[in-house]
């Protein structure tokens, strides 16, 4: 790669960037507390109120399918998924896990828009308040910030591309 050629990593630049946040309301403390870290992230780097849509689901295997239909209309540079799935004594945590991850990857792959994925999977809720600021960082803000970065970079590659 030369010197010459676009740069492709490392802009969290969220300005004017219309931004989507699907929320599961399922483990609600979790996924409020997911919420706060995005948004405060998104507006930390140049995001504006009037730029993010947040929209609720009952879990997160819903957060696909509301995702998808946000990137189908156009109207969103990045998608922000946030949920939490804790392991019961089921399977159930296996199929849900796998549902929404599948879902989520299905958007991203589309490759016109940015997609942060913040879905927690996790043993106990303990795990989970380690990950919404404590131990291990904030999902919250890392889902957003990625989605925004796939954002930049989709931006450049198009421009690149249309020369």
């Amino acid at each position: 790669m030369s010197l010459d050629a676009p740069h492709l990593a490392g802009n969290v630049d969220a300005s004017g960037l219309t931004v989507g946040i699907v929320v599961s309301r399922f483990n609600t403390d979790i996924t409020e507390a997911l919420l706060a870290g995005a948004v405060s992230a998104l507006k930390e780097h140049g995001s504006s109120d009037e730029d993010i849509t947040i929209i609720y689901v009952p879990g997160a295997f819903e957060l696909g399918t509301i995702a998808a239909k946000m990137a189908s209309t156009g109207r969103f540079d990045a998608i922000v998924c946030l949920g939490c799935v804790i392991r019961g004594d089921t399977a159930h945590f296996d199929y849900v896990c796998q549902g929404a991850m599948d879902a989520i990857g299905k958007v991203a792959q589309r490759g016109d828009v940015g997609v942060g994925n913040g879905v927690l999977t996790l043993d106990t809720h303990a795990q989970a308040l380690e990950r919404v600021g404590g131990a291990h960082g904030h999902k919250g803000e890392e889902a957003a910030l990625t989605a925004i970065e796939v954002a930049q970079q989709l931006k450049v590659l198009d421009q690149a591309l249309e020369v």
